[in-house]
């Protein structure tokens, strides 16, 4: 199964050249940092519905200097920064995403490009005897680049919105927990 899946590469790197062998290392790149931010985010438990990770033990250090007396505007100045870093922390790597699902599709159309002046190319060489058959299988094997520079953006893209959605729910639930153990009850009055 190994064997034919390489093989079945080998082929497709042979025919569309450079910018399909190209375009396979950015979808093993994009499939790395997939699998390394779907780690990060489940072990701080990012979009989670309950503190956890980073942010259960930011809201701990937060209780521990609410007892020591450490003034509310002072601490919530400190928290928010600490978050504001916790989230880069949490969220480095995924411009790489970003880079792969705007530059795959370019890379796509540079090989169709590629392919097109190199099935032209020869269709010139042919001359009168040019058999459209000739033109038809270039165009086809240039047409091969765009669509694996789509293959590999597509799914880079969802994947991406994906994280950032995920990364967006929890940095509200991360502000909603530290204004609600810096002013607890506050809304609460209103209610009844």
């Amino acid at each position: 199964m190994i064997a034919a899946a390489t093989g079945r590469i080998s082929e497709l790197v042979a025919l569309g050249g450079p910018v399909v062998a190209l375009l396979l290392a950015l979808s093993v790149l994009a499939v790395a940092v997939v699998l390394w931010k779907a780690a990060v985010f489940e072990l701080e438990a990012v979009g989670r519905s309950a503190p956890r990770g980073f942010l259960a033990r930011l809201l701990g250090q937060a209780r521990a200097a609410q007892r020591r007396g450490v003034p509310p505007g002072e601490l919530r100045e400190r928290l928010l920064a600490r978050l504001e870093r916790d989230f880069g922390r949490v969220g480095a790597g995924l411009r790489v995403l970003e880079i792969v699902s705007q530059v795959a599709p370019l890379l796509g159309l540079f090989g169709t490009v590629l392919g097109m002046i190199d099935a032209f190319r020869s269709l010139q060489e042919a001359g009168s005897s040019a058999d459209p058959s000739l033109l038809a299988g270039g165009i086809w094997v240039a047409l091969l680049t765009t669509a694996a520079g789509l293959a590999v953006a597509m799914p880079a893209s969802v994947l991406l919105s994906w994280f950032d959605a995920r990364l967006a729910a929890h940095r509200r639930m991360a502000e909603e927990a530290v204004e609600d153990l810096l002013a607890p009850g506050v809304l609460d009055h209103g209610a009844g």
